[in-house]
């Protein structure tokens, strides 16, 4: 890629990032309209917020994404059977299939637990030697209480095994994506949104009672826990410093008062001296 394009593609990604979560998909068109040479890498370099749709034949909704894509069909993680069908979709193998059966039940008990709803996808697919895949969690809210949100987490894990299956090197890649729209009477219409990416890498023992799953269980499980506590710290605690800082919830004559009794005790301990 030439240098003056690689300027180009590092100037989209800092200004996507920028821009409210909710309309990725329309800004990521508009700037593939202002640049088309950068298609390619922008749609492989920019998640987008995950859709859902329903598996016919098990009733059970799934999420969309690039990693269960082949063409224009989506495999589902339920029946392992591409919609619409497709004869020759790229599928695990069947030892990384049952993986992949266990960890779309577990992560979905995962899902409940921690947020009370909404769908989670795991997509598994091998490598030369391990296997990669993909969990999805998406939450998003309904409306009600004149609060509207939505939050994506796409954890990208892929497993290098090693020393004959009995240890492996496991490399996690986190992105959330989270908004929240308020429009009440009190406060007003606000939104509030923004993206985050963390990526860890480690090495850990693989055993009957160590499975693979249970490593990267727990690996995603710290790894959103500490994307939690990062965004209430930055999004919301610098949102509240922000505003307080500029609206006071004392009247001005309150807020005078204070000011003049402050500098009444000031002046009273400098006669003193």
């Amino acid at each position: 890629m030439p240098a003056d394009q690689d300027q180009q593609l590092d100037c989209a990604l800092d200004l996507m990032r920028r821009l409210p979560p909710q309309q990725i998909e329309k800004n990521l068109s508009d700037l593939i309209d202002l640049v088309p040479s950068l298609c390619e890498d922008l749609l492989s370099s920019v998640d987008q917020p995950l859709k859902v749709t329903k598996d016919k034949s098990t009733g059970r909704d799934y999420l969309l994404c690039d990693y269960n894509r082949d063409g224009d069909s989506y495999r589902s993680p339920w029946s392992n059977t591409y919609d619409p069908p497709l004869a020759d979709g790229a599928v695990p193998s069947d030892k990384l299939r049952k993986l992949e059966v266990d960890a779309n039940t577990a992560f979905d008990q995962y899902r409940e637990m921690y947020y009370e709803a909404g769908v989670s996808s795991v997509y598994l697919w091998d490598l030369d030697h391990g296997f990669a895949g993909v969990v999805l969690i998406k939450k998003a809210g309904d409306g009600s209480k004149k609060i509207k949100g939505c939050w994506d987490s796409i954890h990208v894990i892929e497993v290098q095994e090693k020393s004959g299956g009995k240890n492996a090197h496991y490399k996690l890649t986190s992105t959330v994506m989270l908004w929240m729209q308020t429009n009440k009477e009190a406060s007003g219409t606000m939104n509030l949104g923004g993206s985050l990416t963390r990526q860890i890498e480690q090495d850990n023992a693989v055993s009957d009672n160590q499975p693979h799953l249970v490593n990267i269980g727990r690996m995603i499980e710290d790894m959103e826990n500490k994307i939690r506590s990062t965004l209430n710290e930055i999004y919301f605690g610098k949102t509240k410093d922000v505003v307080n800082d500029l609206r006071s919830v004392r009247n001005l004559g309150e807020a005078r008062a204070q000011q003049d009794a402050q500098r009444a005790i000031a002046d009273a301990l400098k006669q003193r001296k």
